[in-house]
C-alpha cells in the first residue's frame, strides 16, 4: 500500500518489507496500545530519519507530503557559483 506519485509506502502492524527504495517516505503503523497513528520518515540504506517527530494520522502525513511536493519546484536547488548568486523573496 502506498503512492508512487508522492513516493511513500505504508507498513501496517504485523507487515514487513524485504526492500524499501532509498529516499522513499515510509509510514509505520504504531500499536494501538501505544496510541496508534503512524511514524512518518524517510528511509535510506543505513538509516531512517523522522520527517515529523511525533506520530500522525495517515491523512496528516499524506497532506504533509503533498505540501512538500508543492513547494519543491520553488526551492530552486543549491547554487554555489558566486557570479550566479541571488536572493529570492518568499
Amino acid at each position: 500500500m502506498g503512492s508512487k506519485e508522492l513516493g511513500f509506502d505504508v507498513v501496517v502492524r504485523g507487515d514487513t518489507r524485504d526492500y524499501i527504495k532509498p529516499g522513499s517516505y515510509v509510514f509505520f503503523q504504531r500499536e494501538k496500545e501505544h496510541g496508534g497513528g503512524f511514524w512518518l520518515g524517510q528511509a535510506y540504506d543505513d538509516w531512517f530519519g523522522f520527517v515529523i517527530e511525533e506520530p500522525v494520522s495517515l491523512r496528516q502525513g499524506i497532506e504533509y507530503l503533498m505540501s512538500i511536493q508543492r513547494i519543491e519546484p520553488q526551492l530552486g536547488g543549491f547554487h554555489d557559483d558566486p557570479d550566479d548568486f541571488f536572493l529570492r523573496s518568499p
